[in-house]
C-alpha cells in the first residue's frame, strides 16, 4: 500500500500517480495537511486534485481514479425534466442567475448531505475558502430563483476551459437540475466540453456522466487549463437553446 504524504503549507502537493489505489482504505487519496487557501486551492485543482474533509479531520487531497465527468455534450434530459425546464424557460417569474447569491449558496450546500453520507463534507473551513476564492474570480454559482427567491443552485469552480461541479442543493423540486442544465448550457456556449463531477453517484449518472481513468481526464486539463479564463458570467435566456429537448413542443 502506498505510504501516506503529510504536507505542510510550504509542500508541493505530490504527484498524482502517489494517490492510494484501489485495494487501499481511501482509494484517491493523495496527501493529508496544510490550509486551505486560494493559492494551495489553484494548485491543487490546475493537477486535477480536490479536498474533501469532515469536521475534526485534517484537509485530505483526492485525487481519484476513475474520476467522474459530465460531457456537456452527452447531457440527459428526461421527458419529466425536459417538461419542467419548458415551463421555467418561458415563465416571467422563474429565471437563472449567476454569482448574484453565491455564499449563500455555498453555505446551502453545505447543508445538504452528499448523496449517501450522514453528514456534510463542506464543513466551515471549506465555506470560507471558497467563498474566498469565489472573490478572486475563481468559484461560481448557478442559482435557480422563482418569484425573486432562490430555491436551488450549485457552484463550481472555472480555470481556463475547464469547469470543476462542486455541489447543489435545491429547495424545490427539480431546482438543482434546473442550475445544472443551465450550467451545461452555458458551457456549450462558452466552448467548455467537459464538467468534473469528482465522484460517481447514481444521480449523476442518471444525467449523462460517466467515469474516465485519471490519465484521461489530466490530459482533458493539460489542452483546457491553458485556454483564457470565461470573461462574461452572465446567463442570457436564449442559452435554454442549447437544449434541443426544449425546443420540442410541449406535450
Amino acid at each position: 500500500m502506498a505510504p501516506l504524504h503529510w504536507i505542510d503549507d510550504e509542500d508541493p502537493l505530490p504527484p498524482t500517480r502517489l494517490a492510494m489505489g484501489p485495494d487501499s482504505d481511501a482509494p484517491g487519496l493523495l496527501a493529508v495537511g496544510g490550509q486551505l487557501s486560494p493559492q494551495r486551492l489553484e494548485e491543487a485543482y490546475r493537477h486535477g486534485v480536490f479536498p474533501w474533509f469532515s469536521r475534526g479531520q485534517p484537509v485530505l487531497w483526492w485525487s481519484p481514479d476513475p474520476r467522474m465527468v459530465l460531457p456537456v455534450a452527452q447531457f440527459k434530459l428526461s421527458k419529466s425534466l425536459a417538461k419542467t425546464l419548458r415551463r421555467f424557460a418561458r415563465s416571467p417569474v422563474c429565471e437563472v442567475r449567476i454569482d448574484s447569491a453565491t455564499q449563500a449558496v455555498i453555505e446551502a450546500c453545505a447543508q445538504t448531505p452528499r448523496q449517501g453520507q450522514d453528514g456534510t463534507w463542506i464543513v466551515p473551513p471549506m465555506v470560507a475558502a471558497y467563498t474566498e476564492w469565489h472573490r478572486r474570480g475563481r468559484v461560481h454559482s448557478v442559482e435557480t430563483w422563482v418569484e425573486g427567491r432562490l430555491v436551488g443552485g450549485l457552484y463550481c469552480v472555472a480555470i481556463g476551459r475547464m469547469v470543476f461541479g462542486e455541489s447543489m442543493f435545491a429547495w424545490a423540486t427539480d431546482a438543482s437540475k434546473v442550475a445544472l442544465a443551465a450550467l451545461v448550457c452555458f458551457c456549450r456556449v462558452h466552448g467548455v466540453t467537459l464538467i468534473d463531477c469528482q465522484q460517481n453517484t447514481a444521480h449523476l449518472a442518471s444525467l449523462g456522466a460517466h467515469e474516465i481513468g485519471r490519465c484521461s481526464f489530466e490530459d482533458h486539463l493539460s489542452r483546457t487549463l491553458g485556454e483564457p479564463d470565461i470573461s462574461d458570467w452572465t446567463y442570457d435566456s436564449s442559452m435554454w437553446s442549447q437544449l434541443d429537448a426544449l425546443q420540442s413542443p410541449q406535450p
